[in-house]
């Protein structure tokens, strides 16, 4: 495995200049971001996929599921509790198998990565079904855990995505959607904390902020479905609706409060609707404020 190898240039790293060995790290974490640019058509088709599986529009409430064992589970994790307060995503819609539980987080768990009866058994304790997006992230691309929890949720019928910066591997191989980000030999011999796990964070970060998007939780790059949870936030989200609905602030402040704090609502309802009116047009639309404004100004 590439990660895993030893880089001559670098060998002598530790008695280097630290300016030079600083350097030198973070030409590593440029380059990890640049290998990333051939997997953007596997990005976007697994994106424009788990939208389709995660739509409610259609009945669905599938969940978006975590998989990931060490650096790699963290990073997931990290990228999976963003999107409740970014995009308000349910909590009841996330989950997180990570490799010893969630203790595994702050604490290392010996030997649980190896442990692919686990995996299984974690698939199948939280009912994986056909409406779930799991994604599964490793550096080697070989995690027993991850590879066992991607292919028992395949088997369930789960849409898979497989992240993994090793080529020819089993994890993404074993996906219905394989991204792989050849980051190459780190500078410290097996540290994927640094340039792997610096692609996985991004690739994830691009991930789920496209299905976001296809699910229409961003319109005219706002964050409309945001959870408004602070005065900041409130700031945020009245300047939305000042923009999107063409509005004063003292109006985007009584829409948002007759919108209890939603404000897709509340656009809808600073644009002349009364919240009854802007909850159906909301529901008709699949909760897509593009598609909903796009009625209102066809029917005008």
């Amino acid at each position: 495995m590439s990660t895993e190898a030893i880089d001559p240039r670098y060998v002598d790293i530790d008695q280097w200049p630290t300016t030079l060995a600083v350097e030198a790290m973070l030409e590593g974490q440029m380059a990890a971001i640049a290998a990333i640019g051939s997997q953007a058509l596997a990005i976007a088709q697994a994106a424009e996929a788990a939208a389709m599986r995660l739509s409610q529009d259609q009945g669905r409430k599938g969940r978006l599921v975590y998989v990931g064992a060490g650096t790699s589970g963290r990073v997931a994790v990290q990228d999976g509790v963003e999107l409740y307060p970014t995009y308000n995503w349910p909590e009841e819609r996330l989950l997180f198998l990570m490799a010893g539980g969630l203790d595994a987080l702050t604490q290392a768990a010996e030997g649980a990565e190896d442990d692919a009866n686990a995996a299984r058994a974690a698939v199948a304790t939280a009912q994986i079904a056909p409406n779930d997006v799991v994604i599964g992230v490793a550096a080697s691309g070989r995690t027993p855990f991850t590879c066992a929890a991607i292919a028992a949720a395949r088997e369930a019928g789960a849409l898979t995505i497989g992240i993994a910066n090793n080529a020819a591997t089993p994890l993404p191989d074993a996906a219905d959607h394989g991204i792989v980000v050849d980051t190459g030999t780190e500078i410290i011999a097996g540290s994927t904390r640094m340039k792997a796990g610096t692609a996985q964070k991004a690739v994830l970060n691009i991930l789920s902020t496209a299905i976001m998007l296809r699910l229409g939780l961003i319109y005219r790059g706002r964050m409309v479905n945001m959870r408004i949870s602070n005065a900041k936030l409130r700031k945020r989200g009245e300047a939305m609706i000042c923009d999107l609905a063409q509005v004063d602030q003292a109006a985007a402040a009584q829409a948002l409060d007759m919108a209890g704090q939603d404000i897709k609502l509340a656009v809808l309802i600073a644009r002349g609707l009364d919240r009854q009116a802007a909850e159906g047009l909301l529901a008709a639309h699949g909760d897509n404020l593009a598609d909903a404004i796009g009625a209102m100004q066809g029917g005008a």
